[in-house]
């Protein structure tokens, strides 16, 4: 699957499905839902939260 073919599956730009994989995008929930639920996965095996520290200083 290319990403033209995922991005025309859950209505997006290729760009946007780049940006994503690149970690420079963070999809809104249904969009990260589409994604699973094309690739008949649960939400949580495919997408995860990553909390940035702040730095007090």
């Amino acid at each position: 699957m290319t990403q033209e073919e995922l991005a025309d599956k859950v209505g997006v730009t290729r760009q946007t499905i780049i940006s994503i994989e690149k970690g420079e995008y963070t999809p809104s929930a249904l969009l990260a839902l589409k994604i699973a639920v094309f690739f008949g996965l649960l939400f949580e095996k495919v997408f995860y939260i990553i909390e940035k520290e702040e730095k007090n200083g």
